[in-house]
Formats: structure tokens, C-alpha cells, sequence
């Protein structure tokens, strides 16, 4: 509990630091502009009509391009600050969506709805300590035959930069500032944990998903790491004598249809 109060604090400042950053436009997503990238849209396919689980939402700009794309979205967070965020953003756009805050691991003691797609996106999992809690979670949220999506930072990166690969189950605390340009020197105090790919994968098949696909990228869409370079537009490299290291990997998971209509 002291680590989840620890980063709940740590995102509620984050969030007061972000809505106003160049990094996340606001002003642009509420003139209509969109937050995903070409990735995140190709992944998840034509969401018309379709209910979506965003998990860890932040303050719903993701949520929010979703439901512009015909989505009935429903967004979760730890951080209050940034669900007050998501629902004045919400009533402001008239999007349908709803946001609740609660740490995902224990979701389903609020929320226990079924839904079409469960998705979730770029640096969640490091703050969760159980995955297997987590592959759960998203498996009791999807309707049978529904889809899990998951785009994450890859652990490589991490591991170059001194980052441990396996989940030792302790916390690794530190503190440090938050990626956007507006940060400053402030730091908020936060605690981490380390998932291998094998964690990951092995946490969704034993909570009952069928691996439908698993892929790695070499780039980042995001400048939100030291040492990259932009080697082509919204394509941001690591590279190590001239090669490029990988800096995502997306999952797409099925729920098997058991029932007989």
C-alpha cells in the first residue's frame, strides 16, 4: 500500500505537469486533434460500437481519440487528479466515456462489466507488481471472443540502461522527473517493477487468452528517452553501432469463445 500511495501521489503531480505540456496538446486534442499514433490504430482495428477497457488511461486523451473513432470507452487510473482531468475533458467533448479511479489490479471489485477490446499502452506495466493479478483482470473484463491489446515500452531499453530484466518482486524506488519538456527540475518519488517478455506472455496464456499475435518495433513514437534519434518522422531510435535497438512490443490476446450460442 505504501508503494500505490507512493505513485498515486507521484501522478497526481504528473498530471498537473502534463495537461499543460507541448507533449500531450491539449489545445490540439480539444480543436480534434488526435492522440494515437499509426501504430495503436492499425492494432486495434475499427472500434465502431465496440466497449472499451482502457487501462491506466492517465487523464483520457487516448481514451478520448477512441471514442471519436466510435468506441463506448471506458477509462481507469490510479491517479484522482487525473480522472477529474478525463471526465472535465469528457463533459467538455461529449464523448461517450466514463472514468473510474481505481488501481487496475483491483478493478473488478468496482467495475464488473464485460467488454468487446481491453487495451492498454506505452510504460503501464513497470508500475504493477503482479502480472499474473493483472492477466486476470483483463481476462474476467472480456466478453467471450473479445480482444486484449497491449503496447509497451520493450525491456531491452531498460536493461541498456541498467534497469534489471526479471520481476524480483521487490520495488525499485527512486526519484526522478516526469518525460515531458515542461518537467523542470522537479522529481516525484515513485516505485517500479521489472517484467520480462516471458512474464508477460506467460501471465495472459495462464489467465485463459490465446496468444493471437506478438510483435517488436525498433523505434519509439515518442522522444521520451535519452539518446534517441529521429531517423525518420515520429520515428525516434536507439542505435548502437549503427543498428537499432528494439523500443516497443505489441500483444494482441483472444478470450476463446467456450459457450455455444
Amino acid at each position: 500500500m505504501k508503494h500505490l500511495e507512493m505513485n498515486q501521489q507521484a501522478w497526481n503531480r504528473r498530471t498537473e505537469i502534463h495537461r499543460d505540456s507541448e507533449f500531450y496538446d491539449l489545445a490540439g486534442f480539444l480543436s480534434g486533434k488526435s492522440s494515437l499514433n499509426p501504430l495503436e490504430i492499425e492494432l486495434l482495428g475499427d472500434v465502431t460500437d465496440k466497449s472499451l477497457l482502457h487501462l491506466q488511461c492517465h487523464f483520457g486523451l487516448d481514451s478520448l481519440s477512441l471514442a471519436r473513432l466510435g468506441a463506448s470507452v471506458t477509462g481507469v487510473d490510479l491517479s484522482d487528479t487525473a480522472i477529474k482531468q478525463a471526465t472535465h475533458i469528457a463533459k467538455e467533448t461529449g464523448l461517450d466515456s466514463k472514468f473510474i479511479c481505481s488501481d487496475v489490479l483491483q478493478l473488478r471489485q468496482v467495475d464488473d462489466s464485460k467488454y468487446d477490446v481491453v487495451y492498454t499502452s506505452y510504460g503501464v506495466l513497470c508500475w504493477l507488481p503482479d502480472l499474473t493479478q493483472w492477466a486476470n483482470v483483463i481476462a474476467e473484463s472480456l466478453k467471450e471472443g473479445g480482444e486484449f491489446h497491449l503496447i509497451e515500452f520493450h525491456p531491452f531499453h531498460d536493461v541498456m540502461a541498467g534497469y534489471p530484466y526479471f520481476n524480483t518482486y521487490e520495488a525499485y524506488v527512486e526519484s526522478e522527473s516526469t518525460y515531458t519538456e515542461n518537467s523542470g527540475d522537479e522529481e516525484q518519488e515513485i516505485a517500479t517493477w521489472a517484467h520480462s517478455l516471458s512474464e508477460v506472455i506467460s501471465a495472459l496464456i495462464a489467465a485463459g487468452l490465446s496468444i493471437k499475435a506478438f510483435r517488436e518495433q525498433d523505434y519509439s513514437p515518442y522522444n521520451c528517452f535519452d539518446g534517441l534519434e529521429e531517423t525518420s518522422p515520429g520515428h525516434f531510435q536507439k542505435l548502437v553501432e549503427n543498428e537499432p535497438v528494439p523500443m516497443m512490443y505489441s500483444v494482441t490476446a483472444v478470450k476463446p469463445v467456450l459457450s455455444k450460442r
